[in-house]
């Protein structure tokens, strides 16, 4: 019997995220034993740096990927199961993504604890997320945004105690995947609060010509693909990543097309940039580069290099 052995972090949500995935393939693939094994990151173990940019900086690479992907390379696992919007655009030599998995959970952000109309004047609301914050202070500047940083479940808890806050924003597609979807008050609109690139989407990463990627070469999505390679090659062209504040959500139509509607924020929320565009599903990068391109042109790298160079927030 052939056995797969399949990385992913620690959390609870990496954990779902790793059953999700398993579940179609093992009834695809009943002949193969696949293992779980799990990969700490820099992001699962320093919880005191306050944001995640420091983090990376400080472990020399993605804060929720660097120690998995080099699991990968060194063969002590043949499969990595990613949140898609927490993995970079660039890929080490010798790794690949295979296409898409065919289920995208809910792309939305999520306010939990109340909505944005009753949130109080002068409210505190928690999120680590400059996006997050340059979208929210752009509708409500009035707003004391608190950086918050861990799984799911704790930032949750910061919603109770003696120092609660009034709200925070998650991605409704973890809560959904931890049957935490009751502890949503609000879907935001993707409008005004376009979603990380990949949000809700799984990244299944493999070593090239590895006996685990030509048997799993057929099992993902093309469209969902497509949809999601659009929104990365906009984030690649741009020079970003999960630590700066742009938003982007494609979405494939039946005549073979492809929309990709992006924004970058300050992260005060003083200004911000969008645009949007249309092109074929079967060349997404194209379509992201363009887009990229128009937010470019209306100054959006002016909005980006004072996001990089932003000192981190307090804890």
């Amino acid at each position: 019997m052939t056995t797969v052995i399949v990385g992913s972090r620690a959390s609870r949500l990496a954990r779902a995220q790793v059953r999700e995935w398993l579940r179609p393939m093992r009834e695809r693939f009943p002949h193969v034993q696949f293992k779980q094994r799990i990969i700490l990151e820099g992001g699962d173990e320093d919880r005191q740096t306050a944001t995640l940019a420091a983090v990376a900086k400080t472990s020399g690479g993605s804060a929720f990927s660097t120690n998995q992907e080099t699991a990968l390379l060194e063969g002590a696992v043949d499969v990595i199961v990613h949140s898609l919007k927490d993995l970079p655009t660039s890929m080490p030599e010798g790794l690949s993504l295979l296409p898409t998995p065919a289920h995208r959970q809910d792309v939305r952000d999520a306010l939990c604890g109340t909505t944005l109309a009753d949130l109080p004047k002068g409210a505190r609301v928690g999120t680590g997320a400059p996006r997050r914050i340059g979208q929210l202070l752009a509708l409500r500047p009035d707003l004391e945004v608190v950086p918050i940083r861990g799984n799911v479940p704790p930032r949750l808890g910061r919603l109770r105690g003696a120092a609660a806050l009034d709200a925070v924003v998650l991605a409704a597609a973890g809560l959904n995947r931890l049957g935490l979807d009751h502890a949503i008050s609000e879907h935001l609109p993707i409008d005004a609060f376009p979603p990380s690139p990949g949000q809700g989407a799984l990244g299944i990463q493999v070593r090239e010509d590895s006996e685990a990627a030509r048997l799993l070469a057929g099992t993902g999505d093309r469209v969902l693909d497509a949809e999601v390679r659009a929104e990365r090659a906009l984030l690649a062209e741009l020079h970003g990543g999960c630590s700066v504040p742009i938003g982007a959500y494609s979405k494939a139509h039946r005549d073979g097309t492809l929309t990709l509607s992006a924004q970058v924020s300050a992260v005060d929320g003083s200004r911000h940039v969008t645009a949007r565009s249309t092109g074929s599903v079967r060349d997404p990068e194209t379509l992201g580069c363009r887009v990229a391109d128009d937010l470019l042109a209306q100054g959006a790298e002016v909005i980006l290099s004072a996001t990089r160079q932003r000192p981190p927030a307090a804890p």
